[in-house]
């Protein structure tokens, strides 16, 4: 069987074994494939790992010996899976494994927020400490979480984590989800979408990219929100106007913003949210922790293995 890995540098920058897919068959491995690359390289595949690399019709259609695509993430837009589905080509996912990574990102985000740790830190190295009458000073307001009101917008297994997180730090939690959750975490309450932006103090976004809700989060959503609220993405960066952001931001309108996605990534240097006041944005490092993945190479492994046995692990369009 012919594996191609066609972009694993981001899942494997060289600090995690392919051994488990070389076990599987005849495999090569990209770090990265261009558009123009990519028909070339795959041309007599039996099984696709694909990442962020676009999958589409035209292509599928030509690739007579393809029977498996592996996307190495939970959403799996980059492949026409109507297409795959004809062919009888299997394509599988890698759901829930950087779910603590993820809401341990919107909290690291959350603090430096309130406590600007990095901000007092080199101000320290900087000798402001030594020269100080005081035996205390703060270059930003140092603000307590307990008691602040956390909104999530989607409260998949991800929003759910990060309630339980900002439960742990005694603030109370809102959230809106597309259906009615009754089995919900004690101490948290479901609301329209709408009350969550204008009663929360934090707003943090959970929820899938679709085309009914691209950009959901704009000028008017965004007056709606407290002037001290922040907002928080570490979901898809499709899902804020990012002009309508950075001029709430450059205004005053809202505290500040923390996101770790925007609508094109890498962003183009023109991006109004990369000069923004108050943005602060790290480079979609949320589902990047070692562990996550760990785990996202494994179970990329189990999902190809269970096929090559005739069974169904992750499987998408069945």
């Amino acid at each position: 069987m012919k594996i191609v890995v066609l972009d694993g540098f981001a899942m494997n920058p060289g600090d995690l074994s392919w051994d488990g897919l070389r076990n599987l068959g005849e495999c090569k491995i990209y770090d990265r494939t261009q558009p123009a690359e990519v028909l070339d390289r795959i041309n007599d595949s039996d099984v696709i790992i694909t990442n962020k690399v676009v999958i589409d019709k035209l292509m599928i259609d030509r690739l007579p010996a393809l029977k498996y695509i592996g996307v190495t993430a939970t959403g799996y837009n980059v492949v026409d899976v109507q297409a795959a589905s004809k062919k009888n080509i299997v394509v599988t996912n890698i759901p829930a494994y950087s779910t603590d990574s993820v809401a341990q990102l919107v909290f690291s985000h959350i603090l430096n927020v309130v406590n600007r740790v990095e901000l007092h830190v080199n101000s320290v190295k900087d000798g402001d400490w030594t020269k100080n009458p005081d035996f205390a000073y703060w270059k930003s307001p140092q603000t307590e979480l307990a008691g602040k009101t956390l909104g999530i917008v989607g409260f998949g297994r991800i929003g759910r984590k990060v309630s339980e997180i900002a439960l742990a730090f005694g603030m109370k939690v809102i959230f809106q989800n597309r259906s009615v959750k009754t089995d919900i975490p004690d101490g948290t309450i479901q609301k329209e979408l709408g009350e969550v932006f204008a009663e929360s103090d934090f707003v943090s976004l959970h929820c899938p990219l679709t085309i009914d809700n691209s950009g959901f989060v704009n000028q008017e959503l965004l007056q709606t929100m407290k002037p001290t609220a922040v907002l928080i993405n570490t979901g898809r960066g499709g899902l804020v106007n990012e002009c309508d952001l950075a001029n709430s931001l450059s205004q005053g309108r809202i505290a500040a913003a923390c996101l770790d996605v925007l609508s094109t990534e890498p962003p183009r240097p023109e991006n109004p949210l990369i000069s923004a006041r108050n943005c602060f944005i790290t480079p979609h490092i949320a589902w990047a922790t070692y562990e996550a993945r760990q785990r996202l190479m494994s179970v990329t492994v189990e999902n190809l293995k269970c096929f090559q046995l005739g069974s169904s692990q992750n499987t998408v369009n069945t």
